[in-house]
């Protein structure tokens, strides 16, 4: 079982890396990912582990619902997603995490009766790829050494890197100034509810902020099938608007 530990204990267990970003540093990157770091990353910024989020959206179970959430990402460790959502004026609590390389998902209805429950080696892998998918909201983990990338094109950017003992290979699309338009990466999942595998799983930008000197994505619309017709009829199941964000 995944180990049952809060947000709180997780947003603590934040390292600090002890480094601030100076763009100068990633002279040697393809110039397409250089604008991508200076537009998410302010100068001088002290390069954070972790991003504590609040947000709001809607969620597709068989039609939408609206939605409140609070989520931990702390790259070393994973991420807890604590929502809270309403279906038919009834609240279901819950959460998705990814902690220390084991996944889990728990959901019940007034917060006793079980709606969903689902853990092993599937669900693992597929919330190690909803953690490389939001990397895009803690930026400073493309600052690692341990990070590749390929410019494809002037709008076109691809990141390899590893998270959780996985290898996530993300491409985003970006105008520019180094705004990210839409992001993209194969995924570990059953949308169709048969068997596990991978799929195209990504989102679209829609609007940004900043805080605490990183600029990111604060309203997107994700799913499946992306980048296909697909996307807009049956695979996207996630909206979402971040209201805030700190980072340490």
């Amino acid at each position: 079982m995944t180990k049952q530990i809060s947000l709180n204990t997780l947003w603590n267990s934040a390292i600090s890396k002890d480094r601030v970003f100076h763009s100068y540093e990633f002279s040697h990157l393809p110039e397409t990912a250089r604008q991508y770091l200076e537009h998410a990353i302010a100068p001088g910024t002290a390069i954070a582990s972790a991003v504590r989020l609040l947000m709001h959206g809607e969620i597709k179970l068989k039609k939408w619902i609206p939605f409140k959430a609070e989520q931990v990402i702390c790259w070393e460790r994973g991420l807890i997603w604590s929502a809270t959502a309403w279906l038919n004026g009834f609240p279901i609590w819950g959460s998705d995490r990814i902690i220390d390389g084991v996944g889990a998902m728990q959901w019940k209805l007034l917060g006793l009766f079980p709606v969903m429950t689902a853990t092993g080696s599937d669900i693992t892998l597929s919330t190690v790829g909803r953690l490389q998918t939001e990397s895009t909201l803690l930026p400073s983990v493309f600052c690692g050494d341990d990070v590749s990338w390929t410019k494809m094109d002037s709008s076109h950017l691809h990141s390899s890197f590893v998270v959780q003992g996985e290898r996530g290979e993300l491409d985003l699309t970006l105008d520019q100034t180094g705004r990210l338009n839409t992001l993209k990466l194969p995924r570990w999942g059953n949308p169709e509810g048969a068997e596990f595998h991978y799929l195209d799983f990504g989102g679209i930008v829609e609007g940004e902020g900043t805080f605490c000197g990183y600029t990111i994505p604060t309203r997107l619309r994700i799913g499946w099938y992306f980048g296909t017709e697909r996307f807009e009829s049956e695979g996207e199941f996630f909206r979402v608007t971040i209201d805030d964000a700190i980072y340490r």
